[in-house]
């Protein structure tokens, strides 16, 4: 398949691997597209998995509701539950970064029977997230998204100079300068940012995410200056399920530079294997 369709949106997907494969669904964060896993899909093929890595809600310039809204945390969510669907998929190895970890974590909470595993990079549980907000150095790791929220001033500031702005921050966070510049020229289509931005706007009509059952990968960055040691180690709390925390000895951007350990945790929750 190389799309699916929900509520007259298109999305565009990458489907690699035997058809008859256990299904891994690889969901990209911001300002990231598919290309993200592009070091990741060849090592899940060649464990004999079938890798699915959509083009999500506002990057797919076929996809990209207006309103605020049609980006909130449910819709992201019922999005990958009509790829499941289109792909005659019953249940996936679900692997998310950034924000495709929230999307990742939410599903699992609400959407026990569909999701195999769960891979989450970087991004602490959400519930775990908030209690950070509250006691320790979140807030000011999370500054941006505040910003991020305003109306049109980040679209402006970002994609000044053809994207340089972007592309600059991208850098300072850790992400080689080839990727940053890639993922800057994503943007810079009339529309794709707004789009990718509207994911924070929707914030207020996220709703909570519950604990996760499933078993469950944390791969996170020792160096990551986005989450506070509290959200990372406080995530074991929501999760009831095996759980194994991971850290690399990387930045944000995980799947990008920890390829081999993103596949391998992907290989070995495919396997069955129980982690302690």
């Amino acid at each position: 398949m190389d799309s699916f369709t929900r509520a007259g949106l298109r999305f565009a997907v990458s489907d690699s691997g035997p058809a008859d494969g256990d299904v891994v669904v690889c969901l990209h964060g911001f300002p990231q597209g598919p290309e993200a896993y592009d070091a990741v899909v060849p090592r899940l093929v060649a464990g004999g998995l079938r890798v699915l890595v959509p083009e999500q809600r506002g990057y797919c310039p076929t996809a990209r509701p207006p309103r605020r809204r049609d980006h909130a945390l449910p819709e992201l969510v019922a999005d990958v539950v009509a790829l499941l669907d289109a792909a005659g998929a019953r249940r996936a190895h679900v692997v998310g970064h950034d924000w495709g970890g929230v999307v990742a974590w939410a599903l699992a909470a609400g959407h026990r029977d569909r999701v195999a595993s769960l891979t989450v990079l970087s991004q602490a549980h959400p519930a775990a997230f908030g209690a950070a907000m509250r006691r320790s150095t979140q807030p000011l790791r999370s500054t941006y998204v505040a910003f991020f929220q305003l109306p049109v001033l980040p679209e402006r500031l970002l994609l000044a100079g053809g994207g340089r702005l972007l592309a600059a921050s991208l850098r300072r966070s850790g992400l080689p300068a080839g990727l940053a510049a890639g993922y800057a020229r994503r943007h810079s289509a009339p529309g794709s940012l707004t789009a990718a931005l509207n994911w924070y706007r929707a914030l207020p009509h996220a709703g909570p995410v519950g604990p996760v059952e499933v078993p469950v990968t944390y791969l996170h960055g020792r160096r990551d200056p986005f989450y506070a040691p509290a959200a990372v180690t406080g995530t074991a709390d929501h999760v009831r399920g095996p759980y194994r925390r991971v850290p690399l000895d990387t930045g944000h951007w995980v799947p990008e530079l920890a390829p081999a350990a993103v596949a391998e945790a992907v290989l070995s929750a495919a396997g069955g294997r129980d982690r302690t």
